[in-house]
């Protein structure tokens, strides 16, 4: 039988949370997390005491890799078309960018 502790979170944390996230969260919803957040908690502080030593890190078990293309520089005959047709100023080939600020 595993037993997982339940670390009580008080509402003021909850509240900071909810803050922080960008929540807005009824008082139901906070009464309801207060015990949800710190069940969740108790898994976590239950992982700690699971002995890792000689135990090598992985990012991830699949041995799936990303397949990527090598990145090649190709002229375009469109560049120049694309360029003149921007309404902004064009100097030395490049389309001036109005300001931002």
């Amino acid at each position: 039988m595993r037993v997982f502790l339940i670390k009580m979170l008080s509402e003021a944390e909850i509240r900071k949370i909810a803050l922080l996230a960008r929540l807005e969260l009824s008082e139901e919803e906070i009464a309801k997390y207060t015990k949800e957040l710190g069940g969740i908690l108790g898994y976590f502080e239950k992982l700690n005491e699971v002995n890792t030593d000689n135990i090598e890190p992985v990012s991830q078990i699949t041995g799936l890799k990303n397949i990527q293309r090598k990145d090649m520089v190709k002229k375009s005959e469109s560049a120049k078309a694309l360029i003149d047709c921007s309404p902004n100023e064009i100097k030395n080939s490049h389309i001036v960018a109005k300001n931002v600020f």
